[in-house]
């Protein structure tokens, strides 16, 4: 039986704010976690609190059928680590959930996530995972590539490389593999409204229950011809990509104080693999193949 009523987490974020519309499109009631400002739409109640008030929780619960759990950060602060929010948060809501009696579960992770990572952001997310599924919730867990959208940080932080905004201005940089850098990952993005639509159809979806499903673009890229193809339209000409060695990054992560560097440990591991899945099986499950990025990045181009 389809759900009606959705408990909602990162709601308000750049995956969220997609997952909502659709939502709301689709004529589900949603109770919204904020930690900030309430969300004033119709259709929706915000409870305030994070992941770890437990009174915001159980009252955003009650009379919810399923969650969607979208909320994660990518860069550390203060107490927000990747251990507290990814792991930690996750298994509350997990908890909060299973007492409440919501037994549908639908969890965003991400493509890459594994044990024993270089990355903290890849093996607590995986950490995550593993609670979900051993929670004998009827769970599905959607594992995304990198998501591109207009108001994105990716997308913002590629079209300022682009345009000299953000340093090294004079090049758009990537962390590669090998001693000098010049091999590059390959990735996959996918459409944040693709990545909506997913979680969305997951809930009335039964074939999506117990699958941890990958979530990736059609088209595979390197690093260079990604930024060719961005800076082509942006500029009207491409930009220099130049790869500085994974390691050299790693080295500045250790040396250079985390608030004075606009990248993290984490996401130098992250940059420097591969980020690309089959898209079939979740093809398969769906009924539907998300969108090329030349495709949909035309659509907001001259938005980002």
């Amino acid at each position: 039986m389809r759900p009606h009523t959705i408990f909602l987490t990162g709601g308000s974020g750049f995956v969220g704010s997609a997952v909502l519309d659709r939502l709301l499109a689709e004529g589900y009631a949603v109770h919204a976690l904020v930690n900030r400002r309430p969300i004033d739409r119709p259709g929706v109640q915000s409870f305030a609190g994070g992941l770890f008030d437990d009174a915001a929780i159980h009252k955003g619960l009650e009379g919810c059928d399923a969650v969607i759990h979208l909320v994660g950060i990518i860069r550390e602060n203060g107490d927000q680590t990747f251990e507290r929010i990814h792991r930690d948060g996750t298994r509350r809501l997990v908890d909060a959930a299973k007492r409440l009696g919501v037994r549908r579960f639908i969890h965003m992770s991400a493509l890459g996530a594994r044990p024993g990572t270089a990355s903290r952001y890849y093996t607590t997310k995986a950490e995550a995972e593993a609670y979900v599924k051993a929670s004998g919730l009827d769970y599905t867990i959607l594992r995304p590539s990198l998501i591109h959208g207009p108001g994105g940080e990716f997308m913002t932080m590629v079209a300022d490389f682009a345009r000299g905004k953000r340093a090294p201005y004079f090049f758009m940089p990537y962390f590669g593999k090998g001693f000098v850098g010049h091999d590059s990952a390959r990735i996959a993005p996918v459409y944040v409204e693709d990545v909506a639509r997913a979680f969305v159809d997951a809930l009335s979806n039964p074939k999506t229950i117990g699958q941890t499903i990958d979530l990736a673009g059609p088209e595979v890229f390197d690093w260079q011809a990604f930024y060719r193809l961005v800076s082509q339209r942006l500029l009207g000409q491409p930009k220099l990509a130049v790869g500085l060695p994974a390691w050299y990054g790693r080295l500045l992560t250790g040396l250079i104080p985390a608030k004075l560097l606009p990248f993290n440990k984490s996401q130098v591991a992250m940059a420097a693999e591969d980020s690309v899945a089959d898209v079939a099986p979740a093809e398969g499950l769906f009924g539907w193949r998300p969108r090329g990025f030349a495709e949909t990045f035309e659509g907001y181009a001259d938005r980002v």
